[in-house]
């Protein structure tokens, strides 16, 4: 679940100085300001699990809805709601509601609104090939990680060169494990409840409540 959370939001980047590297980071500053003049988004997405050599296939879809810090996830059948302080993690599956605070410092628990600012550090980035999708101008950015260690190989950011909205995101692991999500819808400045992002303790009645704080 939490590198699931990292591929929807993965705008990573890092300042480079070849020609390349400018192009990239002209290009994803474009689509940074681009997002963050929304008041908000929501994007109903496809993710795809692919392992070749371990027979693995699985492909799902989910939708996020985002207003600055807040967001609210579903995916696999669970429900995640950010406020902007306290997480609610709701799987109604095991009839259980998990409440921590949003750990902002762990790369592994990136939430959505980290989308406009974690293409800032962590990897080095180039221009990568441009990709005629069904009439759309795809640019795709690749961007490696700079830790050794790092169990990503790397990561292909694939940007509409109208809109300079994502369209997908495809990350190879060194294990062979290729995750490809893709945007199937992306709206912006939706009407939207202002108890969207509310976490509603009456709607769980009988749950258990696990808080982690």
């Amino acid at each position: 679940m939490k590198r699931l959370i990292t591929l929807i939001i993965l705008f990573v980047g890092f300042m480079g100085f070849s020609q390349s590297s400018k192009q990239a980071e002209t290009l994803l500053n474009e689509v940074h300001n681009k997002v963050k003049s929304y008041d908000n988004i929501s994007i109903d997405f496809k993710y795809v699990l692919q392992n070749l050599s371990e027979n693995i296939n699985q492909e799902t879809r989910g939708d996020v809805v985002m207003k600055g810090d807040q967001y609210l996830l579903n995916i696999l059948g669970v429900t995640r709601i950010y406020d902007g302080k306290t997480l609610y993690t709701i799987n109604p599956e095991d009839e259980e509601v998990t409440i921590s605070s949003d750990n902002t410092e762990d790369e592994n628990t990136i939430t959505p609104s980290k989308m406009l600012s974690f293409y800032k550090e962590g990897y080095t980035y180039s221009m990568d090939i441009l990709q005629d999708v069904q009439g759309r101008k795809i640019q795709y950015v690749k961007l490696t990680p700079i830790d050794a260690n790092s169990e990503i190989k790397n990561v292909l950011l694939g940007i509409d060169a109208t809109t300079k909205h994502i369209y997908n995101l495809i990350e190879v692991g060194k294990n062979g494990t290729r995750t490809t999500l893709t945007v199937n819808s992306f709206k912006t400045n939706e009407p939207i409840s202002q108890t969207l992002f509310t976490f509603d303790k009456n709607k769980y009645k009988g749950y258990y409540i696990n808080n982690l704080d």
